[in-house]
């Protein structure tokens, strides 16, 4: 490689947790002579790349390698609503106090953030304004987060329509496009997918236990309609997110694409993110040192 480093689109996919790839992608960029000069983010994708342009990373991967499942719980605040589970507030002011909010218009780099209005049908490209208000309508799940609405229009999570956002970036003057994928095929055997990652409550103490299912009670108009639709709605919208990214891509390919296993992690197990850090940094290698 040359010794002048090279510029960067970096598109940023989505899909929960396995989102804390995408700083082991980073950090490997960073550390072998690549600029990123670019950033087009859905979803978690959406929030990674928000918080690497402000320059401030450094001190969210701090935070997101001490988090616990206790702790993800107390950022659920429940919104009782038949819009959503959960409001996000309580998760985005954490994230002001952590991090600052910008205008997204005054990052040092490009940024696009990726939302989805389902009523319009069409994507939503968020290029101003507030950062973090962006972020929040961009990880917008559906049944999962409340909508969130910007300049009265009622916003969901991108990857409802596009979860490996590549088309903000087709007029970046970069050297090379890279993209993050977090949806691709499963690299388990059978043998090691007797868990269920969906669930919160595994191996942790029968108290934390019997808090959870009276939450899964409380927030079901039944016990008949459990916790678990929101489980099946999370699959279904992770099925459908896969087969959308696979039509983008080959449509739309990338110079170079970094592949996470779909099942790497579950959407809420944001307690793995030393695991998946270095998941991100190892597939990063390993596609680059291949494209050399």
């Amino acid at each position: 490689m040359s010794k002048q480093k090279q510029s960067i689109s970096l598109i940023l996919g989505s899909g929960g947790a396995r989102g804390l790839a995408h700083i082991g992608v980073i950090r490997y960029l960073q550390e072998h002579n690549y600029r990123i000069d670019s950033i087009s983010g859905c979803s978690i994708g959406a929030m990674i790349g928000g918080i690497y342009a402000t320059g401030k990373l450094d001190i969210f991967e701090r935070w997101v390698r001490e988090l616990n499942r206790i702790d993800i719980l107390t950022l659920l605040d429940l919104s009782w609503s038949s819009s959503g589970l959960v409001k996000g507030d309580k998760i985005i002011a954490t994230l002001v106090d952590l991090i600052g909010d910008v205008a997204i218009e005054e990052l040092p780099i490009k940024f696009t953030a990726i939302a989805a209005d389902v009523k319009s049908e069409k994507e939503v490209w968020l290029t101003q304004g507030s950062l973090f208000e962006a972020i929040r309508a961009s990880i917008s799940l559906p049944m999962f987060f409340t909508p969130y609405c910007i300049d009265g229009i009622e916003l969901i999570d991108g990857g409802t329509l596009n979860p490996v956002p590549i088309a903000p970036t087709f007029q970046d003057a970069t050297d090379i496009s890279i993209a993050i994928n977090l949806g691709a095929k499963s690299e388990r055997s059978i043998d090691n997918l007797d868990k269920s990652p969906q669930h919160l409550n595994m191996s942790i103490n029968p108290n934390i236990s019997r808090f959870l299912e009276f939450l899964k009670e409380s927030v079901t108009p039944s016990r008949n309609n459990n916790w678990n639709v929101y489980e099946v709605a999370n699959q279904a919208f992770d099925a459908m997110q896969n087969s959308i990214a696979r039509q983008k891509l080959a449509a739309y390919p990338p110079d170079i694409l970094i592949d996470i296993p779909r099942d790497a992690c579950g959407t809420l197990e944001f307690d793995k993110a030393e695991e998946m850090i270095a998941l991100g940094y190892s597939k990063a290698k390993a596609q680059l040192e291949k494209s050399l």
